[in-house]
């Protein structure tokens, strides 16, 4: 059976595409709004961080107006997180809708406070798109993860700015500081380390 895996080039994604590989045949698909972001196109930096960990790499094109909409939410609101949830969701119905796989998976982990997929969410788009969505670090708390990334992966870490990453929030990101400015970008988004994957252990 075939997954398709939302992909950051992150350790949390690339830990998803670990557990699932003995189960399913995996790919890692990066969803882009093709806005430029500066630091490296966000496709060829997941096609690079899925490369280097041994997984096929596929793309979804996501709806440049739903970046608008998370966008203009995110300042309207102060801070990003629900702005990232609309995005993240466009992204899992988007992958879902592309039809070409039997189960459409995320990186989610049971700690998180957002991006997240509700069980009304996940059953909408297993109904509508007759595809398995599946959340396999759903279980796992923050220090099992860890663990996990310290023992299987090679991973580089740094402020999230700093970092050529291949998802979303990169380019709504770039999109703030082209309409906003970058103090803006800074005001929604403080400072905090971010992960890449460069390999397997």
């Amino acid at each position: 059976m075939r997954c398709g895996l939302l992909y950051s080039g992150g350790k949390d994604s690339a830990l998803a595409a670990l557990v699932l590989d003995p189960l399913y045949d995996v790919t890692l698909v990066t969803g882009t709004f093709g806005i430029d972001a500066g630091g490296g196109d966000v496709v060829e930096n997941g096609r690079a961080a899925a490369e280097a960990v041994g997984f096929d790499f596929a793309t979804i094109e996501l709806d440049r107006a739903v970046a608008d909409e998370a966008v203009e939410r995110m300042v309207s609101d102060g801070y990003p997180r629900n702005g990232i949830q609309q995005v993240h969701e466009h992204a899992v119905e988007t992958l879902a809708a592309h039809g070409e796989f039997d189960a459409v998976a995320d990186g989610t982990r049971r700690d998180d406070r957002v991006p997240t997929v509700d069980r009304p969410l996940a059953q909408s788009v297993e109904d509508r798109f007759d595809v398995d969505y599946l959340a396999p670090l759903s279980g796992f708390g923050r220090d099992a993860i860890d663990a996990l990334v310290a023992e299987r992966l090679r991973v580089e870490t740094g402020p999230s700015d700093s970092l050529a990453k291949a998802d979303y929030e990169t380019e709504l990101r770039a999109l703030i500081r082209d309409e906003f400015g970058l103090e803006r970008v800074t005001e929604l988004f403080p400072e905090h380390t971010q992960s890449r994957v460069v390999g397997r252990r």
